[in-house]
């Protein structure tokens, strides 16, 4: 039942934006408020819990691919970036917008982990030692990565253009790793 009410938090957020109330939430998932609350004592607790789960999941998925031996470090970059969490869908631009509105501190952490990756800048530091990424600034690239991926909270963007997560993140990671000139 918990997955189900975040999945209907997440949907919510996208229908009506952060301001609807444990109400709206209980009509949506056709259950009493007094079960809403069996789960989750508040509409924070609800959003602390999804952030928390986005960012296990974030993390768990990124030690599986960088501890997986039968993968290359450029795979293991390729892999890691590519990492799409169980809730992605929840952070867009407007949600984004509106967490650092009505929750500021619950922003703060979402901001502070979607601004460092620190499994992928192992892995740069690592390709940049063997010779397999170019020794550029270490910062510079990190920026590159993360704000590129950040991009695909915009999506309106993807809506419009026809293309999903997944597959605006695999062009972003080729294009990053691989450049723009055809060989």
């Amino acid at each position: 039942m918990k997955d189900r009410i975040l999945e209907a938090f997440v949907e919510e957020a996208h229908e009506s934006g952060l301001k609807f109330t444990m109400d709206d939430l209980a009509k949506r998932l056709a259950i009493s408020k007094r079960t809403l609350y069996e789960h989750f004592s508040s509409k924070t607790l609800i959003l602390e819990t999804l952030i928390e789960r986005t960012n296990d999941d974030m993390i768990r998925k990124t030690e599986q691919i960088v501890g997986n031996d039968q993968l290359t470090l450029l795979e293991k970059i390729k892999q890691s970036i590519r990492v799409i969490p169980q809730y992605n869908d929840f952070y867009d631009l407007r949600i984004l917008d509106q967490m650092k509105k009505y929750y500021p501190e619950h922003w703060k952490r979402v901001h502070t982990d979607l601004n460092d990756w620190p499994q992928i800048r192992t892995l740069i530091q690592q390709g940049i030692q063997e010779g397999i990424i170019v020794n550029k600034n270490e910062a510079l690239i990190m920026r590159l990565i993360i704000d590129s991926i950040n991009l695909t909270f915009d999506q309106r963007f993807f809506l419009d253009n026809s293309v999903t997560v997944e597959e605006a993140i695999y062009s972003i990671v080729d294009i990053l790793l691989f450049g723009l000139v055809e060989k």
